[in-house]
């Protein structure tokens, strides 16, 4: 992999020693900032599902990493290269270019946004580097909001349901259809066909991969397991909240290295872009495949032809599953896409790190970014969430979209 640009001398030094993240003073900036009020107006108060936020994440960053970019001139541009002076203000570049896709993402939260523009823009001073970096920012901005427009985000397509034996349909306990199922039909934003991205799909029904797979999370997975341990039923609680897991590390990251603006950017932007297109690419398999989830196929196992499957009528799963289909996995794949980004930014998996679950309120240690995308895919299954192949597909696809991005995208300008 081309190894990135860094600024930061205890970063690089950092890295190289091999990788506890140090015991040192926490220092935020602009971009980080940005990223934290763009995921309070998506999730906290749009209310958006990942899927969703990940791909308006993608927008507001691949517009930040442009701004700034435009300004430090290290990188190739993602969409542009907006004309801009080296001396322009890097920080109002990107909050403007934030601030400006944001409010087109989610314009009924205009008034809070402009009130945090507004101190991001006071704490930097007035002059002629200020007002470049914002005409900078603006420019960034537009480019993606005109990039994006009628770009197959919320259209009416819901997965079809299907009654015949492998078939998905919708589960306890609200029985919902996916309602942003659209994301199969958002044009990617690195530019490869999902389609090339398909997986090898499920387990033939009668197959003893398949009785196997059953078999593992029937035990496992099943709300009152007496197999599964202690701490897998943590891991599964705690990757049940989701990518937003992942995000908070990475501020954590940025300020506990001291990332430069152009750096923080670049790293972002890296994540959520690899990250949207893995989605994006999971919701399309997801659709092309239609596969029941653990629920169904283990409470109709009679029906399924494989005399090693036993119907259990009453069979509920610890994590309740999620209204769309089994087969791939998006957690799997957009946690393994994020963690990716990250090994490919730091130029090492070896970055020892803590992480705390919202959902479940428990801390959990890892030695490196691969450990953690190589539990996500266990515990989806621990969960009684998916089948095995499904996560390990989708943890496939997010390190496929990994490789594309490393091979055509943020490389350096020379």
């Amino acid at each position: 992999m081309r190894p990135p640009r860094m600024r930061s001398a205890g970063l690089l030094a950092a890295v190289a020693a091999a990788a506890v993240l140090a015991a040192s003073p926490a220092r935020a900036n602009t971009v980080t900032d940005w990223n934290r009020n763009a995921t309070d107006a998506l999730v906290t108060t749009a209310g958006q599902p990942p899927t969703v936020s990940t791909i308006h994440l993608a927008m507001v960053h691949g517009a930040v990493f442009d701004a700034v970019n435009s300004i430090d001139r290290g990188y190739e541009p993602y969409l542009v290269r907006v004309p801009a002076r080296s001396w322009y203000s890097q920080d109002a570049a990107a909050a403007t270019a934030a601030y400006r896709v944001l409010s087109d993402i989610v314009p009924a939260q205009q008034s809070t946004l402009a009130t945090r523009y507004a101190a991001s823009l006071a704490a930097i001073p007035d002059g002629a580097a200020k007002r470049g970096g914002v005409a900078v920012g603006e420019a960034a901005g537009w480019a993606m909001i005109a990039a994006r427009t009628e770009d197959g985000r919320f259209g009416p397509y819901r997965f079809p349901v299907g009654a015949a034996p492998g078939s998905w349909r919708p589960v306890l306990p609200p029985f919902p259809n996916d309602p942003n199922a659209w994301v199969k039909d958002v044009e990617p934003f690195l530019g490869k066909d999902p389609e090339r991205y398909r997986s090898h799909g499920p387990y033939d029904l009668g197959s003893r991969k398949y009785a196997r797979e059953f078999e593992e999370v029937k035990l496992l997975g099943s709300l009152t397991s007496t197999d599964r341990s202690a701490d897998q039923t943590d891991a599964s609680s705690f990757w049940a909240e989701g990518p937003m897991i992942i995000t908070r590390l990475t501020r954590d990251l940025s300020a506990r290295f001291g990332l430069s603006v152009t750096d923080a950017a670049r790293m972002y932007a890296m994540e959520y872009l690899t990250g949207a297109d893995t989605l994006i690419a999971v919701w399309d398999d997801k659709a092309h495949w239609l596969f029941w989830r653990p629920i169904t196929a283990i409470r109709e196992a009679a029906s399924d032809g494989n005399e090693a499957t036993d119907p259990q009528a009453d069979w509920l799963p610890l994590i309740n599953n999620p209204p769309y289909p089994d087969h791939p996995s998006g957690l799997a794949g957009v946690a393994r896409a994020m963690f990716e980004s990250l090994e490919d930014f730091f130029r090492t998996d070896r970055i020892a790190f803590t992480a705390t679950s919202m959902n479940s309120g428990t801390t959990r240690s890892f030695a490196r970014f691969s450990q953690a995308g190589d539990e996500v895919v266990d515990a989806r299954v621990w969960g009684g969430i998916h089948f095995r192949n499904a996560d390990e597909d989708g943890s496939r696809i997010g390190e496929q979209v990994a490789r594309w991005r490393d091979r055509h995208f943020f490389k350096k300008s020379w």
